[in-house]
């Protein structure tokens, strides 16, 4: 019998999201078990974020979109390590993980596969409803774009503070998120504009036939990491972080499932 592609990228999907779900359970009841668990539950997060999107359309279109994405936000993290464009100045310590390039730790392109990706998946839910309009494209790159920038949020009180993988440096702006001026947050916002710029023809299904049912494992793993991220914030005290966090969450959640219900 001749196998699809689907036939081998459904179960190890499934196997990946099992993995990671575990992972996230340890993460939250024994978050010192391994130094390494945080690097587990980012490469699964990433993986399971691709092969959700690798069984809709050809997996050449997936590797093309996850390279373009980690390419430039990647090289956006380490030019602004060097030159504070365009997120501002931070340092990344020794903790953020091995440097490629020796400016680049190697997580920082796989945060921006899972930010992306799935920001993405959820505006689909939410926008599944106007997928026939004219403004749809649009809308869907703006509104990705905007999720990207709050998981950025949810992500900078626990990355800079809690686990500590980079430092903000002081500038002129003296109002700040955790560190974060908001250069950085409309740093992450050009970005992900740039990125979706080059990387939407590839996530495009150019193949006529009916629409797809909704798939919600996008929304699972962007509110999963939003809540991962406001259980590290309340931990450590930071309770208008948690506060903000799910607000903007429950706000997101609520417009996918109404958008993939409708």
């Amino acid at each position: 019998m001749r196998l699809s592609a689907d036939n081998i990228l459904k179960p190890l999907h499934w196997t990946l999201l099992g993995a990671l779900g575990i992972t996230a359970l340890v993460e939250v009841i024994a978050p010192n078990v391994s130094e390494n668990l945080d690097a587990i539950l980012l490469v699964l997060a990433a993986a399971a974020s691709l092969t959700t999107v690798a069984r809709q359309l050809p997996v050449q279109n997936v590797v093309l979109a996850a390279s373009i994405t980690a390419l430039i936000g990647g090289a956006a993290h380490g030019l602004s390590a060097r030159t504070s464009i365009p997120f501002g100045p931070l340092t990344f310590t020794d903790s953020a993980g091995q440097k490629m390039f020796e400016a680049i730790p190697w997580p920082m392109p796989l945060i921006w596969i899972v930010a992306m990706f799935n920001s993405r998946g959820v505006v689909r839910l939410a926008l599944r409803p106007w997928r026939k309009t004219m403004n749809y494209g649009w809308w869907l790159i703006g509104l990705t774009a905007l999720l990207a920038v709050i998981f950025d949020l949810a992500l900078e009180p626990v990355a800079a503070h809690i686990k500590h993988y980079w430092l903000w440096q002081p500038t002129k702006v003296h109002a700040t998120w955790h560190g974060a001026s908001p250069l950085n947050f409309l740093g992450w916002g050009f970005v992900a504009l740039f990125i979706l710029a080059f990387s939407t023809p590839s996530l495009i299904k150019k193949q006529p036939g009916p629409p797809s049912e909704p798939d919600f494992t996008p929304l699972v793993i962007w509110l999963g990491a939003m809540v991962l991220f406001a259980i590290g914030a309340a931990a450590a005290g930071y309770w208008p972080a948690v506060i903000v966090e799910m607000v903007l969450a429950g706000i997101a959640t609520f417009f996918a499932i109404r958008g993939a219900k409708w």
